[in-house]
């Protein structure tokens, strides 16, 4: 998804796999507690959504990732799914909250915006894999 939208990350996106990001998120998990909500299609069992999100000794909050397949978004799932996700970090004591959203997928705001999450600084990061800075 990301790969598809990022404009100037594409090779990065490329090459950053879910094996990578499960990896990362299992750090996380190392230094405070981490919550996964799977979703299921009653009727086929198949997996149609999740959402992952973890809390730190600071108590920092942060949805990690959430996906609903497509042809399951508009069901209300991505609703539910934060709604249990802020729940448990509302009652795990996180004093903050936030969410991380790739430049090229601003469409989501609109999703977070209904739950209390709006921009609050724009970071930008050098691309420096594979490119020869020009400088």
């Amino acid at each position: 998804h990301h790969g598809k939208n990022s404009v100037h990350f594409k090779d990065f996106y490329g090459q950053f796999r879910f094996a990578d990001r499960r990896a990362d998120w299992l750090k996380h998990a190392q230094n405070g507690e981490m919550q996964v909500i799977i979703c299921f299609d009653e009727a086929t069992r198949q997996r149609v959504g999740y959402c992952i999100s973890s809390l730190d000794h600071d108590l920092a909050g942060e949805i990690e990732s959430i996906f609903v397949l497509p042809e399951y978004r508009g069901l209300g799932i991505g609703k539910e799914l934060m709604r249990r996700t802020l729940q448990w970090l509302d009652e795990a004591g996180a004093a903050k909250v936030v969410v991380s959203v790739a430049a090229g997928n601003e469409q989501a705001f609109r999703f977070y915006e209904k739950f209390g999450f709006y921009p609050r600084r724009i970071m930008l990061e050098q691309i420096t894999w594979g490119q020869t800075p020009s400088y």
